[in-house]
Order: structure tokens, then C-alpha cells, then sequence
């Protein structure tokens, strides 16, 4: 069992929300952090709820200005759920909390194959006794609106009555990240309690500008045993269920709590309200709902199978559990896209940003319905994208670089350096290739999926928008005989204007540049491949000119990709900015991730250097073959022979501090690929980023879900090679030593449960028998046909050191 669970002993208030945030249960639909039970939102423990989608956009003054941000609600408190003793006296003694002097054998064990989150622990109240509690808790995944609570009471060595306080409070905010407290932080109004007998309570409220409804049912019951008194108190904010139970020595007695969800969102509903009290009055026990919830379990766990040995392979496991809390098959029935800290905090006020990027490729080959749900979530946003686009006068889809409920940008105007106390203006908004890495989505599903429904229809219609955007940006100079695309910010992210510059952007960033390229050759294809009625459908819809068609095709050669000293630039000048004295800044400071909030706080600016906070240039690396490049960049005019790249690849590993999850990730499957002996470091860092809390304090603000999901994408595509293009599954396993044995399966071309096991030299290939059509698989030196109901077995080169 201890590859499917994770244990924290003890109580450590510095450390709790680090916790939380790794214990959070979810279902796809809604998700609840692992706080402890009895307490409410404070410096210590922060028991928030939210539900995928459920937006709000308050209005704050930043510093003087009046600004409004979209944050993903904080709901109200299901979870809560308090108890005190009553004393040999027969005066009832204080409300339990938890503190170090009190709480004897502590202990949290969140168990990944069941999904539960139990906690342990003996409380000792100095007049009454010691009582053991045990306390498991699920949001049930069969029901994405359920979740329940189930509490043990034993008293030890004495008789007498405990009193619990079951309730939902709806005086709740948004307070989860400190930066952020200056601004308005309600999100809630229009709160009404209520009670049904014998046992439910209620609660409603409404997000107070979205005018979301939400609704809360919970129903407490004492299980075998009755309660010598029960009371229902609906109040102002909260509604509260008293119960009193009395308590023999070894004798347990056990609380149930069960909460049903529901929004206005919600399809096939009347009401949240009604719908919320009829489906908490329908539910099972405690026991009934852990069966159903394991059972769904187990069915998620066979389609995600991965298999890694050590502990590689436990941290493998840990990331696979919270990318299906927060993309479940749930999510296939909602309009939402990847929220960047998924459902387990309010970082980055739960927006969507390209995370997907690094998720969809393995929802893809093993939830394609969820996959195409995310994608569907971007087309709804399409008509929004355009109209950001003509509102900058340009044609074409401009996607936002943070979106929310309706796809406008949702990128602040200001945000706080921590370190200097300063608000700043924020840029990050330029980040324009956020529509490459939809369009990149689009045609990996696709291609994984064989759906050409959905690529002739709506995947059409948004690589087109795209494709147009950047065709119009792009701007011809007749001295260099090239376009450009002037303006932008790269996914680097700290390099946002030039030294000195009035206005922000940067030109001709590389990685902006190739992708846009890419996207063209791919819009080209595309419509060279539809049928002819779609086509002529499709152009008169969108109304593409005869003449745009030739300008892509031009544009996608003649981009320009700059270069100096023999390396690809990360943007136009960039070899002018001065370079950083890396060492210098290593002593002084603990860590130098954020290097960009230190130059700040010391009055400078992280525009002046040759540093980056994440791969940028490399990115390049990362979503494209080594073949696949050399292509990219034949077909731009340029030369990209191993030499360069090798070179490109050790010039910006030495100017890069690391600032995100993600560069962890990109840089080990970069090198991986290009360096594979030190590649180790770079995907252990990734696996450790959350569990490790490695960026200092942010995981208890949220998960970094695109690190997590790109960790399996690692195995899956990164350490076998794996493409799905031309209608075959390509495969270049990479031999790297410290992860030389895996096996996973995947969905492929309406094969469920294609093995891929990689074992002593050798790579299998099993496809499980089915009326489907054969699997063409391609090596570098050979390809070979598997036929539903066989294995193939392929012997790998023998100087693979790996061996």
C-alpha cells in the first residue's frame, strides 16, 4: 500500500497548507481542500471549496485605481464540523481545536486508490478524558455532486456525552493568498439558511456579479445509535446541526455528514436549492457511498494505468490522482477550461491559461472526451477571441493569455512584487502564443483521436482564426526580406519590454515566431485535406479571401528567427542585454527563482539581462520532435543541424533560474532528448516541484497542474518517443538510466487498453482483441503491424546504456 499512500505525522501549523493543498478531494466538478474539520478560514488552516467554472468579478482599488479581477469562488463551508466533551462536572468544556499540547498521535493518510483522506488523532481534555477520532472523508466521483464526512468517536477510560456541531457557513472569502488581501475578497451574497427534519440543513447564496446561484444540503446523522438530542438551527450565515451523543469506554460511535452541490450551471436541474435537498435525502450512507466512489475509482485507475518502478513511480501516481480530481470524466459534461492551479487553492484566481498545452496530451490517448471538452471550452470563446482581435485592429482569433467564464483577457493590470511591497503594471497579457498552443491542442487531439468530425468543424474554424491572427500581425521589411511579429511577450515571461523603452513587447520572439509558422503550414494543410463542400463552406463562413491563402503560405516561410553567435536568439536583441552575475546573486540570496521580483525590490529590472525565468526558445524542443524542427526550420530557410541546437540548448541552461514548475519539466524532457546524463536532475526537480514545495510557499496556494500532467507526459511521450501522426503510433524510446523500465496503456484510434511496457532492452506492444483495425507502429529502423489480440516484441539497440 505504500505506493498508494501518502502520510503526514504530526501537527504543524507552518506547515498545513502545504498539506491542504496536496490533500484536496475532488471530482472533476467541485473540490475541497484537506483542512481540518473544525476550523475556519484563518493564518493556519484554509478549508476552501470551489466548484470547475464558478467565477467572479469583484471590483478593488490598486493603488488608487479601480480594477476588476475574475477570481474562481471560494463556496461556503461544507466541511466544517466541531466537538467539545462535557466535563465530570456536567459543564461541557471548550470547542475541540487542534494544538501540539493537546493532539496525541496525530497523523493524516490521504490513500490514492479510494481516494479518501483520513485523519487520526487522540485528543485529551484535562477534565473529561482522551477520545480517539477518526475522521475519512471523499467527494464522491460516481456523484460529481456529492461529498461526505464520516467521524469516529471512542472515548478511553471514561463515560459521557460529546456535543457536535455539524455545519455549512457561508460567511466565508476569498483569502487563501496573501498577496492578494488588498484586494475585495467577498465574493458571496444573498445568503439564507433553512432546515428540513429530521436532519438536513441547508444553505443558499449567489455569486454577487456573475449572479451564480448555489446551493448546500447536508444531512448528519449518528449511525446505530441515537443522538440523546438533535437540534436544527438555521442562522444568518451558517446552518447549524446540534447533536449530542453519549460516549462508553471502547465503545465507537459514528457521525455521518453528507453534502450535496449544486449551481445554476448545472444542467437537468429545477432549482440548486431543491435539486441539492432532493439528492442529500436520496443518498446512501457512509458505507453505500464508499462502495459506488471506489468502484468509479477503480475505473478511472484502469483507463490512467502507469507503471514506474520506486519512488519515481509513487510521485508518478500522486500526479495522476489530482489531474483526474480536477479533469475527471466530469469535466467531458462542463464548460471549462484548465485552471492553471486546478481546483486546490486561489492562486492565479483559478484562471485558464496554456497549461493545457502540457495537459491534453495525455488526456488525449487516455480520456479523449475530456480532451475534446477542453477544446470545446476554446471554441465557445472563439467569437470573444475575434472580437479581441478587430479591437487591436487585426484579423483573426487573439485568444487572452488568462481566461475565466467568458473568455475575455483576464490578465491583471497590476500585480504585487511581495518582496519591494511595489504594484507594477503587468504585460504578461502580450503573451500572444497562447493561440499556438491551441491550435498545437487541436491537431494533437485530432491526430491521437482520428476525430475528423471535430477537426472539420470546430477545430477547423479555430486553427483558421488563428492562423489568420498571426498572417495579420506579421509584418513584411524589405531590408531583411523576412516578416516579423513585433509586440509580444514569450513564454519566458520575464523579459516583458527593452531597456529603456517607452512601450512594452519585444519582436520577433523565436518561439512566437516558429509556432506561428507551424500553425500556418497547419491551417494550409487543413483546408487542403477537407472535403470540397466543407472547404467552400468553411471559407464562405469565415469569409476567407482567395488572396489570404497565398500570403500564409508565404509567411509561413519567410518568418524571421533570429540568431547570434551561432545559437537561435530567444528574441531580437537579446544578445545586446548585459549579462547576469549568476554566482553574485546565488550568495546573496537563499534561492533565485523569482530573480525578476529581486531585481525589482533592488530598483532594477530583470529587462537588462540575459536571464529567463523559464524555457523559452527550448520550449521548441519540447512540443516538437528533433525532426520535426529541423523541418520547421528547413521550411523557414533556415539550417538546424544538431550542433546548433545542442549549442542553443547549453547557452540558455546557464541563464535560466527557474522561476516555474514548468522549467523543470521542459528542460528534462529538452534534455532528455539532446543530453540525456543530466536530464535526471531536471525531471526529478519536476516530480518533487509540489510535493517539495520548491517554489517556497506557492503549492499551498494551489497544485501546479501543467508540472503534474506534463510528469506523465514525460514517460508517456517523452521517454518513448511517442507520436500519433500519419495515421501510426511513431516511437523513439529515450534511454534514460534512472527511468529505464515503465509500461502505461492508452486509448488509441478506438483501441482501449494498448500496452506499451518497456522492460530489459526490450519495448512491447499489446493490443487487446477487438474488431478495430490493426496498429502500424514506427521505430527509426523499422515499423511493424500489432493486430488486435497480439504482442509485438522489439528488440531496442543494443548501445543503449540504459541496458
Amino acid at each position: 500500500m505504500a505506493e498508494w499512500t501518502w502520510e503526514w505525522k504530526g501537527y504543524d501549523p507552518a506547515a498545513e497548507q502545504l498539506r491542504e493543498s496536496l490533500c484536496t478531494l475532488g471530482n472533476g466538478y467541485f473540490a475541497t481542500r484537506g483542512a481540518v474539520p473544525e476550523c475556519r478560514a484563518g493564518l493556519v488552516h484554509y478549508p476552501g471549496t470551489y466548484a470547475a467554472g464558478c467565477y467572479n468579478r469583484p471590483e478593488s482599488t490598486v493603488a488608487g485605481r479601480q480594477v476588476v479581477n475574475e477570481d474562481l469562488v471560494n463556496l461556503p463551508n461544507w466541511l466544517l464540523l466541531r466537538f467539545r466533551l462535557r466535563r465530570a462536572e456536567g459543564a461541557w468544556g471548550p470547542w475541540f481545536s487542534p494544538h501540539p499540547r493537546t493532539l496525541l498521535d496525530h497523523r493524516h493518510t490521504l490513500d490514492l486508490r479510494h481516494a479518501t483522506l483520513t485523519r487520526a488523532f487522540r485528543h485529551r481534555d484535562e477534565k473529561a478524558g482522551v477520545v480517539a477520532v477518526e475522521q475519512t472523508r471523499l467527494v464522491h466521483m460516481e456523484d460529481p455532486h456529492l461529498a461526505a464526512l464520516r467521524t469516529v468517536f471512542t472515548a478511553e477510560d471514561w463515560s459521557g456525552d460529546v456535543e457536535i456541531e455539524s455545519c455549512l457557513d457561508g460567511e466565508v472569502h476569498n483569502g487563501n493568498v496573501h498577496r492578494y488581501r488588498a484586494l475585495n475578497h467577498h465574493q458571496l451574497t444573498q445568503v439564507r439558511t433553512g432546515a428540513r427534519e429530521p436532519s438536513t440543513v441547508w444553505l443558499t447564496c449567489r455569486t454577487s456579479t456573475s449572479d451564480i446561484g448555489v446551493a448546500m444540503a447536508a444531512r448528519t446523522v449518528v449511525a446505530d445509535l441515537p443522538p440523546a438530542s438533535s437540534e436544527l438551527r438555521p442562522g444568518r450565515h451558517r446552518a447549524v446541526h446540534r447533536l449530542v451523543v453519549p460516549l462508553a469506554p471502547g465503545r465507537p460511535v459514528a457521525v455521518e455528514k453528507t453534502v450535496a452541490v449544486h449551481t445554476s450551471r448545472d444542467t437537468a436541474i429545477s432549482d440548486p436549492l431543491g435539486a441539492a435537498v432532493d439528492r442529500v435525502s436520496s443518498a446512501a450512507d457512509f458505507a453505500g457511498l464508499l462502495n459506488s466512489h471506489v468502484a468509479a475509482w477503480e475505473r478511472l485507475w484502469r483507463r490512467a494505468e502507469i507503471q514506474v518502478p520506486g519512488q519515481s513511480g509513487r510521485v508518478l501516481r500522486f500526479h495522476l490522482f489530482h489531474l483526474l480530481q480536477t479533469l475527471s470524466p466530469h469535466t467531458a459534461d462542463l464548460d471549462v477550461g484548465v485552471p492553471a492551479r486546478g481546483l486546490h487553492g486561489e492562486a492565479y484566481r483559478g484562471h485558464v491559461f496554456w497549461d493545457e498545452l502540457f495537459v491534453v496530451p495525455y488526456l488525449n490517448l487516455h480520456f479523449p472526451e475530456v480532451s475534446r471538452a477542453l477544446l470545446n471550452y476554446r471554441y465557445r470563446r472563439l467569437p470573444r477571441a475575434c472580437r479581441a482581435a478587430a479591437a487591436i485592429g487585426r484579423a483573426g482569433a487573439m485568444y487572452p493569455w488568462q481566461s475565466g467564464s467568458d473568455g475575455r483577457e483576464e490578465t491583471q493590470q497590476w500585480h504585487l512584487n511581495p518582496r519591494s511591497g511595489r504594484w507594477l503594471p503587468d504585460h504578461s497579457h502580450l503573451q500572444h502564443h497562447v493561440g499556438s498552443a491551441i491550435a498545437y491542442n487541436v491537431w494533437q487531439y485530432c491526430e491521437a483521436t482520428g476525430d475528423t468530425e471535430f477537426l472539420h468543424t470546430r477545430g477547423a474554424d479555430m486553427l483558421l482564426q488563428i492562423a489568420r491572427f498571426w498572417a495579420d500581425l506579421a509584418v513584411f521589411d524589405p531590408a531583411t526580406e523576412r516578416y516579423h511579429i513585433r509586440g509580444v511577450v514569450g513564454p519566458d515571461e520575464y523579459h516583458d519590454a527593452y531597456p529603456g523603452a517607452a512601450q512594452p513587447g519585444l519582436e520577433d520572439n523565436a518561439y512566437t515566431n516558429v509556432t506561428a509558422a507551424w500553425v500556418l503550414g497547419r491551417a494550409l494543410d487543413l483546408l487542403r485535406r477537407l472535403p470540397v463542400w466543407r472547404r467552400e463552406e468553411l471559407r464562405d463562413r469565415i469569409r476567407l479571401d482567395d488572396d489570404e491563402l497565398p500570403k500564409w503560405e508565404e509567411i509561413s516561410r519567410r518568418l524571421w528567427v533570429p540568431f547570434h553567435r551561432g545559437v537561435i536568439s530567444q528574441f531580437e536583441g537579446y544578445d545586446d542585454l548585459a549579462e547576469l552575475d549568476w554566482d553574485a546573486y546565488r550568495t546573496r540570496y537563499d534561492g533565485i527563482r523569482r530573480l525578476d521580483r529581486i531585481l525589482e525590490a533592488e530598483g532594477d529590472t530583470v529587462n537588462r539581462y540575459k536571464a529567463s525565468k523559464q524555457a523559452d526558445v527550448l520550449m521548441l524542443g519540447y512540443l516538437f520532435s528533433p525532426g520535426e524542427l529541423r523541418q520547421l526550420f528547413r521550411r523557414l530557410g533556415y539550417d538546424l543541424d544538431d550542433e546548433v541546437w545542442r549549442g542553443t540548448v547549453d547557452y540558455y541552461l546557464r541563464r535560466t533560474s527557474h522561476g516555474s514548475t514548468l522549467s523543470g519539466l521542459v528542460h528534462g524532457l529538452v534534455l532528455a532528448k539532446a543530453r540525456r546524463a543530466e536530464a535526471w536532475q531536471y525531471v526529478q526537480e519536476a516530480l518533487e516541484a509540489d510535493i517539495a514545495d520548491i517554489q517556497g510557499g506557492t503549492t499551498g496556494e494551489g497544485i501546479h497542474l501543467g508540472a503534474m500532467a506534463g510528469t506523465l507526459d514525460l514517460v508517456q511521450r517523452g521517454l518513448t518517443g511517442l507520436e500519433t501522426r500519419e495515421d501510426a503510433l511513431w516511437l523513439d524510446p529515450v534511454p534514460l538510466p534512472a527511468l529505464s523500465e515503465y509500461g502505461f496503456s492508452l486509448r488509441y484510434r478506438g483501441h482501449w487498453g494498448v500496452r506499451i511496457r518497456r522492460l530489459s532492452g526490450r519495448l512491447e506492444i499489446g493490443v487487446p482483441d477487438s474488431e478495430e483495425s490493426a496498429i502500424r507502429v514506427v521505430l527509426a529502423d523499422r515499423a511493424v503491424t500489432v493486430a488486435p489480440g497480439e504482442t509485438c516484441t522489439l528488440v531496442l539497440s543494443a548501445d543503449d546504456p540504459s541496458e
